[in-house]
């Protein structure tokens, strides 16, 4: 068996400190059969591949990156989760695949051995070749180096061949070239070009959402393919004090009253929030939101209507958000994208549910002071600072494929950045596609509903009058790539959101 014992950089590459058998560069290592050594060597950058058919395919996952971090691997970025269809072997389940990126002071062969321990201790066993396995991690690269021995090639020479394993890997890559690693990684490519022209000559975005693989969000007991069809979720407010519709649903019988309409009406997911985060809102105590939350989400989720619906609770603060997963909710929707509570991330990645990220600057009493109104091009700017709060979101534990992107129409925004925006959804998303391809891909939610920039482009200075400007708004964001439409007026909106969807299937064929 040949293990790496050590390689040190030096100024004209690497030494090695051993009797020397190696044809060896910076970036080649090749051994042969009689030798032993291990790279003691700085931290590397390191990608892996995730796979699994058996079991429950996403606790697999989840266990495995809790296992890979227990061992030395520190994971910083995350592919999102594709549901593809077997490979090879034809008559088995399909599987989830995605890949992560992350450090490690690990040679490669301890980070194999690593690894192949994980596999094993998880249960998987020896059986037919590319046949079902509870998990499957594979290193898909080390470094700058290629690594060819008598049990490790990296990268490996048929990861060209499969769309399941790239489109992970170019997840996990901006679309600017962010280190010499990348570069190097790009450099690896059978194909002319780099990473971005193989996946092109595979069949790129094309592929996905046909030929057996779905790029999909994992949220209550299903995985949701957002490009087949834009979700509609409904506002309950239980709060007395929202610029729309504060008051009127205060009771726990009157909450459920409107929850049962607006499932009726066709909302897919209901977003519960029990404090105010219209401009100037004071806060409330985490025991008086709770008081006001958790009694109706209990009441809520007795009824027969909600069965296949999704819930989501809207706060910043963590208690909250665990107390609500607690009693029934699948998704935190976070207005202050973990700004407001420093335990958020930690909480919602422990809770293993999704999460949004919203963009705001300072909370609801700051956000409209002019110094969180200046923006030099606000769809780049708003991208930018996006990201930044999913870069700490991830490495906090939450993985891309648990995100959602909201722009945060309203909040810290004037009219004209919010036209901007609905406009400018593409940019936003090319923003962060720069740093990472995967958080780009997240489902993206917009809440223009009732908004008071509707009220002020229509002369509409009455919220409740703002519901036929709501569905214009509501239109042009699906059209420029919105996934989910958060709304008071869910009968509005059904129709307008169908046609939407229609149109857009038309336009993909």
């Amino acid at each position: 068996m040949n293990i790496f014992r050590r390689l040190l950089p030096t100024k004209g590459g690497f030494k090695i400190f051993k009797k020397s058998c190696y044809a060896l560069s910076v970036c080649s290592i090749h051994s042969s059969p009689d030798c032993v050594v291990e790279v003691h060597s700085p931290e590397q950058e390191v990608v892996i591949a995730l796979g699994s058919n058996v079991g429950n395919r996403l606790q697999n996952f989840d266990e495995a990156l809790q296992l890979m971090k227990e061992s030395g691997i520190q994971i910083t970025r995350h592919a999102c989760l594709y549901e593809t269809e077997p490979a090879y072997v034809t008559d088995q389940p399909q599987f989830l695949n995605s890949a992560v990126r992350g450090v490690t002071k690990l040679g490669p062969h301890k980070l194999l051995g690593v690894l192949k321990k994980i596999e094993k201790d998880m249960g998987r066993t020896t059986g037919i070749r590319y046949g079902p396995r509870p998990i499957d991690l594979d290193i898909l690269f080390y470094g700058k180096f290629k690594i060819h021995s008598e049990i490790l090639d990296v990268p490996h020479e048929r990861i060209w061949e499969r769309p399941f394993v790239v489109a992970p890997l170019i997840d996990i890559l901006g679309s600017d070239i962010d280190s010499d690693t990348v570069a190097r990684w790009h450099s690896f490519s059978k194909h002319s070009g780099d990473l971005f022209e193989l996946w092109e000559k595979l069949g790129g975005e094309s592929l996905v959402g046909r030929n057996g693989m779905k790029r999909v969000l994992p949220v209550g007991n299903r995985l949701l393919d957002s490009s087949l069809k834009t979700s509609l979720m409904g506002i309950l407010n239980l709060t007395p004090d929202s610029f729309s519709d504060g008051g009127k649903y205060i009771s726990v019988e009157t909450a459920v009253s409107q929850v049962r309409l607006m499932l009726s009406e066709g909302a897919d997911m209901i977003d519960f929030g029990a404090q105010s985060t219209r401009p100037n809102a004071s806060k409330i105590s985490v025991e008086e939101e709770l008081d006001r939350l958790i009694p109706v989400i209990e009441a809520v989720t007795k009824i027969p209507e909600v069965e296949g619906k999704l819930l989501s609770v809207d706060t910043f603060y963590s208690q909250v958000a665990s107390e609500a997963v607690k009693s029934g909710v699948h998704l935190v929707n976070d207005v202050s994208g973990g700004c407001l509570d420093s335990s958020m991330y930690s909480v919602v990645a422990a809770l293993r549910v999704p999460y949004v990220a919203m963009h705001m600057r300072g909370d609801p009493s700051s956000m409209q002071n002019p110094e969180n109104l200046q923006y030099n091009e606000v769809c780049k700017d708003v991208g930018f600072e996006l990201y930044e709060r999913l870069k700490e979101a991830e490495l906090a534990g939450i993985p891309a494929w648990r995100l959602i992107i909201d722009p945060g129409i309203g909040f810290s925004k004037k009219t004209e950045h919010n036209l901007d925006i609905l406009m400018g959804l593409t940019t936003i998303r090319s923003e962060i596609a720069r740093r990472s391809l995967a958080l780009s891909h997240a489902p993206l939610l917009i809440g223009p509903s009732r908004k008071r920039f509707l009220g002020d482009v229509c002369a509409r200075p009455d919220a409740a009058e703002r519901d036929p400007a709501t569905v214009a708004a509501v239109t042009t964001g699906i059209l420029n790539g919105a996934n989910i439409v958060r709304v008071h007026n869910v009968r509005y909106n059904a129709d307008p959101l169908s046609l939407c969807d229609a149109l857009l299937g038309r336009k993909q064929r």
